[in-house]
């Protein structure tokens, strides 16, 4: 069912992790990238992701999936800012359509700033403001601050017919696989799918689960039941108890069997991978290092050097 698809970060396309990887794009990548280009650059980002931050509380998770949205399809090139006169593009893929406008308005807002400044107009890839606009939104709403490698190209191409994401009914072999085809493994993914500690998800993603789900807490599918009965096609629920912060809530949650996707769900409820949700749920700090590693591989993936790529002037169009 259309319904169940995993449209919040999670997308992973069933592909060769090495093809998504060339090494002589990935060598490109480092933290000091534009410090002759553009040396204002994290902190001119860092001010804008605040600003969007302080206008919208989905910004931030917004913000982040759109990250993964981009990097886990067609690798991280900002294809999935590109928006084509026929319509044929990433973001309107039925798949993308709960990819909220927040997270584009909060990349752009912040193109718009870093080419505000003369010397870095034109010289910083909507990609590279997409990677750190994601690292700012985990930041500032308090998660692990890490450094963030650049020098990625944007894309030029940007298809419908290239999204391939999974379901949010997926049980654990089949997000394995869909992860290991970008080179992840299971406990890279599971501290990956933290990420869902920020912000919330719609009814039709999880509402097949009320009352039908045994893993779903009771008292939260009487709950749920009541917020999705009312307003299924608009209504929503916070992904975990705190959903304006990065923190490890969401494996506590799936503990308690109150995980709004059965594809987080299944985490814990599969013996296979309930070690690791034990683990961070016990231990913030450790989820945090886990994710730092799992995130900034993620980053690497499918990244355009000068000769695939180009530095868009304006993200939402080739040059």
């Amino acid at each position: 069912m259309a319904s169940r698809k995993l449209g919040l970060f999670v997308a992973a396309a069933v592909v060769s992790a090495a093809a998504l990887m060339p090494p002589s794009a990935v060598a490109q990548l480092r933290t000091d990238y534009y410090a002759s280009a553009c040396p204002n650059l994290e902190s001119i980002v860092r001010g804008s992701v605040r600003q969007s931050m302080a206008q919208s509380q989905i910004s931030a998770p917004a913000a982040l999936r759109l990250f993964f949205h981009d990097c886990a399809v067609t690798g991280c090139d900002a294809s999935i800012m590109i928006v084509n006169s026929n319509g044929d593009d990433e973001w309107r893929h039925s798949d993308n359509q709960s990819l909220k406008r927040e997270g584009f308005l909060t990349v752009l807002s912040a193109k718009a700033a870093v080419d505000s400044d003369p010397q870095c107009r034109n010289k910083v890839s909507c990609a590279d403001i997409l990677a750190l606009a994601a690292r700012e939104s985990v930041v500032q709403s308090g998660g692990p601050y890490y450094q963030v490698e650049l020098g990625r190209y944007d894309g030029r191409v940007s298809t419908r017919g290239s999204v391939v994401l999974p379901h949010a009914n997926f049980n654990l072999d089949q997000l394995n696989a869909f992860f290991s085809g970008l080179g992840f493994n299971q406990t890279e993914m599971i501290a990956l799918l933290g990420a869902h500690t920020l912000g919330a998800a719609d009814c039709a993603f999880f509402q097949y689960r009320i009352g039908s789900d045994p893993s779903m807490d009771q008292g939260l599918a009487s709950q749920l039941r009541g917020t999705c009965g009312a307003n299924p096609s608009g209504g929503f629920a916070f992904l975990d108890p705190s959903p304006g912060a990065f923190d490890n809530a969401f494996y506590r949650n799936l503990q308690g069997g109150r995980g709004l996707l059965g594809s987080d769900q299944v985490l814990y409820s599969d013996r296979r991978s309930r070690g690791a949700v034990d683990g961070y749920a016990a231990n913030q700090g450790a989820f945090f290092a886990d994710f730092v590693a799992a995130v900034t591989k993620l980053g690497r993936v499918g990244v355009k050097t000068a000769a695939t790529g180009e530095i868009r002037r304006d993200c939402r169009f080739p040059n």
